[in-house]
């Protein structure tokens, strides 16, 4: 557990909060001063604000659908309310639904796929953004993928494609008025099997298939040659949502050994 304290006092915002790396930042953050609004739209997200209590932390869970701006506003005002300000934006929501050549897409998968990893991060720094501009101060970091350049995930890397575009343009857009806006592009991440999958069909061995395909590439590209920790992905957004990286700003930070995406 990090003894920094390089949030101290700040209002963190964290999406997806209940699993896996957004999980993983939130119970850092915590350790290092933060106060936390934590975000998800599983019920899940309670128990990490449990754990952090449990370590003296201070923590706020909003159930929200942030695939939808109603959503990302009920989250941003949850933090105002309470807070006052956003300091720390981190949007974590995301990730590949289904795994197969693009042709076996069906449209409303497509759909589905841009909805879960472009949106909810259009949104929230949408609705994030004003109060930052008032204040001339933030720091949003977007979570994004290596998965720009891959395979049997085209709509997933079309929309962290996005993502980054996103973050190259309001960085651009915000310096200014001192908000920075920087993004971590995850590579292959060990983590424990999701509580709430996010296809919950029975994968056929054709998918099982597809989907290896991915592990294996993702595996070759890597000049390391194996995933990562979550720990090695929080290291790098949290390194970035701080003030340490105070003059880093439209950048997307690959964390994928040596892999560019």
């Amino acid at each position: 557990m990090s003894t920094s304290k390089r949030f101290e006092g700040k209002v963190v915002v964290i999406t997806g909060a209940a699993q896996g790396i957004g999980r993983g930042v939130a119970l850092r953050a915590a350790a290092e001063g933060a106060i936390l609004v934590l975000a998800d739209r599983s019920e899940l997200v309670h128990e990490v604000v449990a754990e952090i209590a449990a370590q003296d932390g201070r923590a706020t869970a909003v159930i929200v659908d942030l695939e939808t701006y109603a959503g990302a506003r009920a989250m941003i005002d949850t933090a105002l309310s309470a807070h006052g300000r956003v300091d720390v934006l981190i949007n974590n929501v995301g990730g590949t639904i289904w795994a197969k050549p693009y042709q076996h897409y069906e449209e409303e998968q497509i759909e589905a796929e841009i909805r879960r990893s472009l949106f909810p991060t259009l949104w929230s720094c949408r609705a994030a953004l004003p109060g930052m501009v008032e204040r001339r101060n933030g720091a949003i970091v977007n979570v994004s993928s290596i998965a720009t350049r891959s395979i049997h995930r085209v709509p997933y890397a079309a929309a962290k494609g996005g993502v980054n575009a996103l973050t190259a343009s309001l960085a651009f857009e915000h310096a200014g008025e001192g908000i920075r806006v920087n993004a971590v592009a995850t590579g292959g991440t060990e983590a424990p099997p999701r509580r709430i999958p996010r296809n919950t069909s029975e994968q056929t061995p054709q998918e099982a298939e597809w989907y290896q395909g991915i592990v294996d590439q993702t595996i070759g590209s890597s000049l390391m040659h194996r995933y990562g920790t979550i720990d090695e992905q929080v290291g790098a957004i949290l390194f970035l949502a701080s003030d340490e990286a105070s003059y880093i700003t439209g950048t997307v930070l690959p964390v994928g050994g040596g892999d560019q995406g």
